[in-house]
């Protein structure tokens, strides 16, 4: 018989009966019953019912053990009766009667109980991360990641995509996110830095014409945590291809990323292919952002040529218009027949957290066949522009408008959050599916509200529709790029594009945001000098793995969905990092440490 077990602790069933067996795991709990002591047996495939009797030479070294010891038992497989037969356990026909038993390992008191599960402090959960991993939910989150990542892998592969490593240990990146740099020992005074991403070396895999590349890729930026973005470090399903257009980049990718949450859906839609594409354009405007949540389906309209209308005697309004701003709105469908307390906690809402100075609307009421307006700034607006409104935005008698106004930027970002609370609040978001959707034809450049200056405003290396041409003749804010993100829920998957293969057209590109030759030059030659020895067109993508398992999962936070995250401040509490190093360490690498300033 095998020193430990010969079979894990979810593979019992009834066709085990009468078979002597070996199982070795954790004590998940136990129970006293009469006399008889009941254990619950864990390993990392299941749970086996154990059961001693006080006869039973085992029966007193297991009295006395801990929740979490670690055991081997020997015992006789028995069927359970009919009345204790426990159908959410895949074993739950039958139980192990101990003969003898072998303490593996005893466990001390537990600074947090594995069995349930109660929600405790992050800072307990993550100082103690192996208990916290035990957990059964947390543990079959891990497991989903792993088979998220098998299939990924498989789904590129079976594409005829090659996976390839790419240096941790690169130079520093002039643009973009924080370095994490590294010190070289051998070259005093001189740093590598981790990878943000492999963005430079998976083109230059390109370069040397390899032409469907990918990989699990670790990328290292020193930002601060979100719930959608771990501090330090984060694993992305890196795609770059030769010679191939936008679509084609959608084609390759469709295909796995549908293809991995229908895998894994348990149930809930998917969108199917191809997903609905999206101007940004678009997107703002009906959406209020660039990743839209397309699971609730209200559409903001623009409505700022209504209130200037002469029969509209709105001021508030129709000064923001007058002056270049826009007013927006937000269709409440069914919300007029609502509370005061409704409309109130949604202006309380935009004030305090949004910190705008309101969120104005209006309720359809009907009246004599005629559709009119109540609410507190009904009384300035016409019966007439009340119909208009309607129209506009698709309602009618019982629902309501929500409005939000100020310069494009403030106005869409307020009405895009209001529709995601509205949604939420009225019931409407379809839950159990995930709704994808592309947006594309982004704006290449655009202009800072502060100094007036053009500069890039989303990938500054990507293809510009129309190339030089477009470069040299059209008015740089009109200018769109080749440049793509896709989006599920309400959640950016990953930023992509067609990128500038072209060293001319590079230049070109940063010298209408203000960025002379020889700086770009000096801060991208690497990449200019692969160009000139013939660059292939080309174009990628790199879908975070975290947020598709966050999503998957159904959880809201990364560190739900990842072994050994850290903290919100960056540190590792389990094993103490970041940690001072000693001097001879410091004096190796030619570092000194700068006195900190005094506060």
């Amino acid at each position: 018989m095998h020193a430990y077990r010969t079979h894990h602790c979810g593979a019992l069933s009834l066709e085990h009966v009468d078979q002597q067996v070996r199982l070795s795991g954790w004590i998940h709990r136990r129970r006293d019953h009469g006399g008889l002591i009941f254990i619950d047996l864990r390993d990392h495939y299941g749970m086996t019912q154990l059961v001693l009797d006080p006869d039973s030479a085992a029966f007193a070294s297991l009295e006395r053990l801990r929740a979490e010891s670690v055991i081997r038992v020997d015992g006789i497989v028995v069927a359970r009766t009919s009345e204790t037969i426990n159908p959410d356990l895949p074993t739950g026909a039958i139980e192990v009667r101990v003969a003898e038993t072998e303490v593996l390992s005893s466990a001390e008191e537990l600074p947090m109980p594995v069995f349930g599960d109660l929600d405790y402090p992050e800072e307990t959960r993550l100082t103690y991360r192996y208990l916290d991993l035990r957990r059964e939910r947390l543990h079959r989150n891990i497991m989903l990641r792993n088979s998220v990542v098998a299939s990924l892998r498989r789904r590129m592969t079976e594409q005829n995509f090659q996976e390839f490593q790419t240096p941790i240990l690169t130079a520093s990146s002039p643009e973009g996110a924080r370095d994490f740099l590294v010190p070289s020992r051998q070259h005093p005074g001189q740093f590598y830095a981790l990878p943000q991403a492999p963005q430079q070396f998976k083109q230059l895999i390109m370069m040397a014409g390899f032409d469907r590349y990918f990989q699990i890729a670790p990328c290292f930026r020193d930002e601060d945590a979100r719930a959608d973005r771990s501090p330090g470090e984060f694993y992305q399903l890196d795609i770059e291809m030769s010679f191939v257009t936008q679509e084609d980049v959608f084609a390759a990718v469709e295909p796995v990323i549908h293809g991995i949450f229908e895998e894994f859906a348990e149930g809930r839609k998917v969108t199917p292919a191809p997903f609905p594409r999206i101007p940004y354009a678009q997107a703002m405007l009906e959406y209020g952002s660039d990743k839209p949540d397309l699971r609730i389906p209200l559409k903001i309209s623009d409505v700022g040529d209504l209130f200037m209308r002469e029969d509209v005697t709105f001021k508030a309004f129709q000064s923001v218009v007058s002056s270049g701003g826009v007013v927006r709105a937000i269709p409440a469908p069914g919300a007029a027949s609502l509370p005061r307390s409704f409309f109130d906690k949604l202006n309380d809402w935009a004030r305090k957290e949004m910190r705008a100075p309101g969120l104005g609307y209006v309720t359809l009421q009907e009246e004599n066949g005629q559709i009119l307006g109540k609410g507190p700034i009904a009384k300035f607006l016409s019966d007439d522009m009340i119909q208009l409104l309607a129209q506009r935005c698709g309602l009618g008698a019982g629902d309501a408008v929500f409005f939000s106004a100020g310069n494009e930027s403030a106005a869409a970002s307020l009405a895009g959050a209001a529709r995601a609370r509205i949604g939420q609040e009225l019931g409407m978001v379809a839950e159990n599916e995930f709704r994808f959707c592309w947006i594309v034809d982004f704006p290449m450049y655009e202009k800072d509200e502060e100094t007036g200056k053009l500069d890039f405003s989303h990938n500054p290396f990507s293809m510009p529709q129309g190339g030089l041409e477009a470069l040299n003749e059209q008015d740089p804010l009109e200018i769109l790029g080749y440049q793509y993100d896709i989006v599920c829920n309400g959640v950016e998957l990953s930023s992509g594009a067609i990128r500038n293969h072209r060293p001319d057209i590079m230049t070109r590109a940063f010298e209408i945001a203000g960025y002379d030759k020889s700086v770009v030059e000096e801060r991208f030659g690497g990449m200019l000098n692969a160009f000139r020895f013939g660059a292939p067109p080309h174009g990628g993508i790199a879908p975070g793995v975290d947020r598709i398992v966050m999503l998957l999962a159904g959880v809201d936070n990364l560190r739900e969905v990842t072994l050994f995250p850290m903290n919100q401040r960056a540190e590792d509490l389990m094993l103490g990092a970041p940690s001072v190093v000693d001097t001879e360490q410091l004096r190796e690498l030619g570092l000194r440490l700068a006195p900190k300033d005094k506060e």
